[in-house]
């Protein structure tokens, strides 16, 4: 399996194209573009928190932000024809570790509340509801999970 890298400026145009990729469908259930869709992906990259997994071509993509006690798992896509593959797996996987390394006990997400696949999957990987709430308009969950 590929082992995913920090992502350049270059990586730019094949990020945005796999994040409209992997939320456009979404849009019709929120009624609006899904947050990751309005998230600014060169200062992020500029910033070195997005990662990208490559395997003949940017695969899927992370972002991470290290926060004052956690780490915040932003984001995590896999192109549509690369899903089922374990690139998700593997990219949740790899957050979990670099959390660690970087020193952090916890790691944390938020999904739209619209998003009942993540609320399935997410308390199955071990993470736990911890609130709900509104925030830049959109209902969100918020979840955590100790490592």
């Amino acid at each position: 399996m590929p082992t995913p890298r920090l992502a350049t400026p270059p990586d730019l145009p094949q990020v945005e194209n796999i994040i409209r990729a992997a939320y456009s469908g979404y849009i019709a259930r929120i009624g609006r573009e899904p947050g990751p869709m309005l998230d600014d992906y060169a200062t992020l990259i500029n910033q070195e928190q997005v990662y990208v997994l490559e395997d003949v071509g940017i695969v899927g993509i992370l972002v991470l932000v290290p926060e004052p006690d956690t780490m915040l798992l932003d984001n995590v896509a896999i192109a549509p024809y690369a899903q089922g593959r374990g690139y998700g797996r593997l990219l949740l996987d790899f957050a979990e570790q670099e959390a660690r390394r970087q020193g952090f006990g916890a790691i944390r997400l938020y999904t739209n509340s619209l998003m009942t696949e993540n609320l399935r999957l997410y308390p199955r990987l071990g993470y736990v509801e911890t609130h709900r709430g509104r925030e830049k308009g959109f209902l969100r969950v918020y979840m955590a999970k100790q490592l």
